[in-house]
């Protein structure tokens, strides 16, 4: 009787796999590389110089301060035999507000850049994902995965044709408009 059982139970669930192995077959799955599309869409690259352009004059003001500082503590040890012991402590007292003020300014400079970073970061992702989307439903994808996939071959791999999609839609964006016809 258990045998019967059993081999109802395994013919049924047979049946079940291969009914559903078309359905399967019929499925046109694809994978991106998140990273790869992140780091290498020209939007991203866009980000960068934008950002880093953005936080350019005051990371040479804390460069200018630095050396500054520099400059003041080689001077310090130079001449510090021949200061008084009250100007030597005045300006040694000097150097650690500035190395402090430096200090701070840096952390400032880090946390501003890291909040606009994670700001445009933030749109990036979300360009990107529409991009994707739109991509797979213009070429009939059922299925796109991203994150989480162990093993993908190439031929699922649609990270280099998104990447293109991005490099082309950047490409249009950019693109001057045609000058306007002159009117009478």
């Amino acid at each position: 009787m258990k045998g019967v059982v059993r081999s109802l139970i395994l013919g049924s669930a047979a049946t079940l796999v291969l009914a559903a192995a078309p359905a399967w077959a019929e499925l046109k799955i694809g994978y991106v590389n998140y990273n790869d599309l992140m780091g290498q869409s020209p939007d991203a690259k866009v980000m960068l110089d934008a950002l880093r352009n953005e936080f350019m004059p005051r990371t040479r003001e804390l460069q200018a301060l630095q050396q500054s500082l520099k400059t003041r503590e080689e001077k310090l040890t130079k001449d510090g035999a021949t200061m008084s012991e009250d100007q030597r402590a005045r300006e040694d007292k000097e150097l650690r507000d500035g190395d402090r003020e430096l200090q701070r300014k840096q952390s400032e400079l880090q946390e501003d850049f890291n909040a606009r970073r994670n700001e445009e970061l933030s749109k990036l992702q979300k360009s990107v994902v529409e991009q994707v989307q739109a991509y797979a439903k213009a070429q009939g994808y059922d299925l796109v995965i991203a994150e989480g996939v162990i093993y993908a071959t190439n031929a699922v791999n649609i990270t280099p044709q998104v990447l293109a999609v991005l490099n082309a839609n950047t490409a249009k964006s950019a693109a001057p408009a045609a000058p306007k016809p002159a009117g009478k």
